[in-house]
């Protein structure tokens, strides 16, 4: 199978000379309904047009039927969030070859005179908010985000002013090239109360830093009424993270969140981290959510309810699991856990009773795991707290 795909605006294109050529030897053709538009007054009158639209099923039966060399036009740069790259994975076999136009975001830079050295971009279109999540608790100095129709500028703006990220100004570029061409430098404030053009993409602007302690303070955490003292300590939470490997793993499980702290904490350390919280108590949804947004961390998965009645298959696995409560249960916990933790899965946790570590140790054991590093802590005038690190056992490792 052989592709050409061109990238072209919002206008009528320039094609070049050998893009002619090529039109004029070719007779099926492809793109979305917009593409049409603009360039069926240069197809060859005996053309095939293949709409890119869904079901995308239909799409790649035509381009499996066809016999000869496909042209189809995409948005801006194929390669860049685009169509080259979809093709590209459905046909790693097949022959593209790729011309570029300007992508949406390049256009909005240059059209308000915007220094992209530093510019890191995103999407959101037909996409989770994780990308661009992940790259505002960074901070980026600019950042570049493809919209779409439910992820739009304003809804934008009113997340990140959510999560306290008002440090940032909005530039948003509608319908660009096209007759309703507009573009806005803008608070998120003002942004995030308008309406625009259904094609649009945004740059957000950094006006300055907004600092965030390497270890929170446990009294700057929203808490339990009455119980202040219920999270994890600060040292300790640094600690957990450490024997947990944040930095390197990819999924978290926290088991009894409470105030979410190590949650918080763990996806500060590693924006990209999946978090997936677990807690019983209704009352700490709103906390771990405003914990959330006092310290600008967004998505964190909030799971509602006793552990033992979630369908754990139903959630991504695991490569790191804190348990942070258990209500007494810890072996039943880890037997419930067995079915779930791969091979290079960790378990953390902080225990202060004894029969908490001789429970951890035994329960470990029944599933396959060794204690690989014990840490024992005291803060103040707090009793001894003892960290256990637990691993697979090799013998148990699929070979």
């Amino acid at each position: 199978m052989t592709f050409h795909i061109i990238g072209i605006g919002n206008k009528l294109p320039v094609l070049t000379k050998t893009q002619q050529e090529l039109i004029l030897k070719t007779t099926i053709f492809s793109g979305g309904k917009r593409h049409y538009e603009l360039v069926k007054s240069k197809l060859p009158k005996a053309h095939q047009w293949v709409p890119i639209q869904s079901p995308m099923d239909a799409v790649y039966r035509a381009y499996e039927q066809a016999s000869t060399p496909i042209v189809i036009f995409a948005s801006g740069n194929p390669l860049f969030y685009g169509f080259s790259n979809t093709l590209q994975h459905k046909y790693p076999n097949a022959t593209l070859h790729t011309t570029p136009y300007f992508s949406a975001i390049q256009l909005l830079a240059n059209a308000t005179n915007t220094n992209s050295n530093l510019l890191q971009t995103v999407s959101v279109h037909g996409r989770a908010w994780s990308a661009l999540d992940a790259i505002l608790i960074q901070q980026k100095e600019l950042i570049g985000v493809l919209t779409d129709p439910e992820k739009t500028p304003a809804t934008i703006a009113k997340r990140m002013l959510d999560f306290g990220y008002s440090n940032y100004d909005i530039c948003i570029g509608e319908d660009i090239e096209g007759t309703q061409e507009q573009f806005h430098e803008l608070s998120l404030a003002a942004a995030s109360k308008m309406e625009f053009h259904s094609l649009n993409c945004i740059l957000l602007k950094k006006k300055h830093h907004r600092p965030i302690d390497f270890g929170i303070a446990d009294t700057h955490f929203k808490s339990l009424p009455g119980r202040p003292n219920m999270i994890t300590k600060m040292p300790i939470r640094l600690t957990t993270l450490h024997l947990l490997n944040v930095l390197q793993s990819t999924i978290l499980w926290d088991i009894g969140f409470c105030t979410g702290a190590v949650s918080i904490e763990a996806k500060l350390k590693n924006p990209n981290l999946e978090v997936i919280a677990f807690e019983k108590r209704p009352e700490c949804e709103a906390i771990i959510m405003e914990n959330q947004k006092r310290f600008g961390v967004p998505g964190i998965q909030s799971i509602m309810g006793d552990f033992f009645d979630q369908e754990l298959t139903s959630f991504p696995k695991p490569d790191t699991v804190f348990i942070g409560g258990h209500g007494g249960q810890l072996k039943k916990l880890l037997r419930y856990l067995k079915p779930i933790v791969q091979q290079n899965t960790t378990i953390v946790i902080n225990a202060v009773k004894e029969d908490s570590i001789k429970d951890f140790k035994e329960g470990c054991a029944a599933i396959g795991y060794a204690i690989t590093e014990t840490l024992t802590m005291t803060i103040d005038t707090h009793n001894s707290i003892m960290l256990l690190q637990a691993k697979k056992e090799p013998h148990f490792m699929k070979s």
